[in-house]
């Protein structure tokens, strides 16, 4: 009997190859890399302000540079140049045809309210009126303030994430490598604290100061460090009983040094693997902070208050639609990411034949 083929075990890959293997969450995470990094230049895209203008042989770049005055441009008032305007009255103007502006892609701003004469906001999606989402309840531009409020919610969500995981893998290793009465007293520590009713907290806090980027992110954090304490503290009561461990315990390393430079870097994968649904979690936690009126205060723009501003409109789609899908977009991104990582990790060895 002839065999046509012979088996052979796979080389063995790194943690990054084996996640460019798994597309769904490779391209996922591409896509969320894409997205993080078009919020960041937001303001090149989506602003109220003309990238570039020329006007009488001068070349003006407002949207780097401070306030410009209208009478700057021909125009009569004396505040913020309307740059909507302004192209509108010198395509029309062909007296000199060398004035020129240049607009980002959507010409508004996360705050700018934009009324049309007989209509009343929220005004339906329209190519013509540069709304490509349409408008909110005030006239806002929605896709303007989809984009802004990502860029806030993502970030926050990675800043929340890294006080958390902080505070929270320093105190888990302690209590697993320390055990005795160290961990017993966190363990009473975070028993106690975690029966505190979240939500009241954030509204006497809300009630005492307005709460903003810094004060949701230090109340948030004071309650979500103890969820993955207790990983840390389970992974290193495993570690420190290994022989790698116990050798630096005998050449007189220091307890920290022995969690900095041998528990943590072997625990790694705990901690990885838990990022992209701690990041999923920080977005929608400030989502329904601003939903409750609890979160951000306005007019910073919002996935909440966009969602709320939705419920209370069901007869404009266009706005709970919007938020509704960019959220569950965003959402099933991070997931499919932590699906991947989590499938890289795995304590499972696999051979794969060929």
């Amino acid at each position: 009997m002839h065999v046509s083929s012979i088996q052979r075990q796979e080389r063995p890959q790194g943690p990054w190859q084996k996640f460019k293997r798994l597309k769904r969450g490779y391209f996922s995470f591409v896509f969320l890399c894409l997205l993080i990094l078009t919020s960041c230049f937001a303001e090149l895209l989506f602003n109220s302000k003309a990238i570039m203008v020329q006007y009488q042989g001068e070349l003006y770049w407002p949207i780097f540079s401070s306030t410009l005055e209208g009478k700057q441009f021909g125009l009569e008032y004396e505040y913020e140049t309307n740059y909507r305007q302004l192209k509108k009255m010198w395509a029309e103007d062909n007296n000199d045809p060398s004035n020129f502006v240049l607009l980002p892609l959507v010409p508004f701003n996360a705050t700018e309210v934009d009324l049309e004469d007989g209509f009343y906001p929220p005004q339906p999606p329209s190519a013509l009126s540069q709304h490509y989402l349409g408008t909110d309840t005030i006239g806002r531009d929605v896709l303007v303030r989809l984009v802004y409020g990502f860029r806030i919610a993502i970030f926050f969500a990675i800043t929340l994430l890294i006080v958390e995981y902080f505070f929270g893998v320093l105190v888990g290793c302690f209590m697993g490598f320390l055990g005795g009465a160290f961990d017993l007293f966190f363990q009473r520590i975070i028993e106690i604290w975690s029966n505190i009713p979240f939500l009241y907290i954030v509204m006497i806090m809300s009630s005492l100061i307005t709460p903003g980027f810094w004060s949701l992110v230090f109340i948030m954090a004071l309650f979500g460090w103890m969820s993955m304490t207790w990983y840390m503290r389970s992974a290193s009561y495993k570690e420190a009983n290994r022989d790698y461990v116990l050798a630096a315990k005998m050449m007189g390393a220091s307890n920290f040094r022995i969690i900095y430079k041998h528990i943590i870097p072997n625990s790694i994968s705990t901690i990885i693997t838990f990022i992209p649904f701690s990041v999923a979690g920080g977005i929608t936690a400030l989502t329904a902070l601003d939903f409750l009126s609890f979160g951000l205060p306005a007019p910073a723009p919002s996935w909440g208050e966009l969602l709320r501003q939705g419920v209370d409109n069901l007869d404009s789609p266009w706005i709970i639609s919007s938020v509704v899908i960019s959220l569950s977009f965003v959402l099933m991104l991070v997931t499919f990411i932590g699906e991947a990582i989590r499938e890289v990790f795995d304590p499972k060895h696999k051979i794969y034949y060929e």
